[in-house]
């Protein structure tokens, strides 16, 4: 028995989903409510002490981390595989799953996190709020979030996210150049793991973090989107009105991003 506490827009559990659908594994799906800080309860820390999703439950047995998770489930049900048989190779995929881990998720989480967390949390009184904040486990992301909550995109963090999101993009249009995919011409959990934060541009209607100049990158995503289990594991999560009304609030905040853009 394969269990997945997940949430729609969590890139972590997006890139899960599609190893999952990639591997054609049933599983059952506990929704973690993350507007509602359902991730700091008392149940959940118990599952997951970071206070974050997803977390994997195999025969009882629980997995956190979206990056190990990916791995473990490649290693568990390693058919269809998801890696090269090349080591080279391979230390590439983890140098990208380890980029994406320490650098571009925090980068997603600044300029995603004001749009989808915060209007819950400003609709409380300011004492709820500070004190389901001061529950994050974490004391670097709970004073980012601190910020962002009183910032949004304003904060100070967000010139730096959009300079890491702009500098992977152009760092994978060069990989780009040598093979299909991120690591040579084998789809692996290199782009399983960096797609899902593409879906957060093509949400908001950011795409021009990319489309202006990197081609490759544009090409690679349509690729990624094309496949069954993106398909399933992600695009499923946004039926038609709901990406209008994400576009349509990115769309209002855009400047706020494009001035940090050579």
């Amino acid at each position: 028995m394969l269990e997945l506490y997940t949430h729609p827009m969590s890139p972590c559990a997006q890139k899960v989903r599609i190893v999952l659908a990639e591997k054609s594994l049933e599983w059952q799906a506990h929704h973690v409510n993350l507007q509602e800080k359902e991730n700091l309860r008392e149940d959940y820390l118990k599952l997951n002490p970071l206070g974050v999703v997803p977390t994997l439950v195999h025969d009882r047995r629980v997995v956190i981390e979206s990056s190990i998770i990916c791995e473990y489930l490649e290693d568990t049900f390693p058919e269809p595989s998801l890696k090269s048989t090349d080591t080279w190779e391979v230390a590439r995929m983890r140098f990208w799953m380890k980029h994406v881990d320490i650098k571009l998720h925090p980068s997603c989480g600044t300029i995603q996190w004001p749009m989808v967390m915060r209007p819950a949390l400003m609709a409380m009184s300011e004492a709820e709020r500070e004190a389901l904040l001061a529950q994050v486990p974490e004391k670097p992301r709970r004073e980012r979030q601190q910020r962002l909550l009183k910032f949004g995109l304003d904060a100070p963090d967000v010139a730096d996210a959009v300079s890491t999101y702009r500098k992977t993009i152009l760092d994978m249009e060069t990989a780009l150049q040598q093979g299909d995919w991120v690591v040579g011409n084998r789809f692996s959990l290199a782009d399983v793991c960096l797609a899902p934060y593409f879906q957060t541009l093509l949400q908001f209607n950011w795409t021009q973090l990319y489309r202006a100049d990197c081609p490759r990158v544009a090409d690679w995503f349509a690729r990624c989107q094309a496949r069954p289990s993106y398909q399933s594991g992600v695009a499923a999560d946004f039926p038609l009105d709901v990406t209008a009304d994400l576009q349509q609030q990115g769309s209002a905040m855009w400047h706020k991003i494009a001035r940090y853009l050579d």
